[in-house]
């Protein structure tokens, strides 16, 4: 049995007017992308997307595109790879 999960790991969150910096949101993407690379992810398998909108908010959407697993790259369970 394997622990890989194909689904993309999704981290977001929206912020009002008021609510961030440019300092903030730096540090914010630079968090989100950390605890993806704790997790597991390589830089390449990371996507971030930073929207504004008209009114001074801004959403940030940092994704873990997973790359697919080839039957050599999973463990058998009986200890072989």
């Amino acid at each position: 049995m394997t622990l890989y999960q194909p689904d993309p790991v999704e981290i977001s969150t929206r912020m009002r007017p008021g609510e961030w910096t440019e300092e903030s949101l730096n540090a914010l993407v630079a968090s989100y992308r950390e605890k993806l690379l704790d997790m597991g992810a390589s830089a390449s398998e990371i996507e971030i997307e930073t929207e504004r909108d008209e009114d001074g908010g801004v959403s940030v959407v940092v994704t873990w595109i997973k790359s697919p697993v080839t039957e050599v790259d999973q463990d058998s369970g009986d200890g072989t790879i």
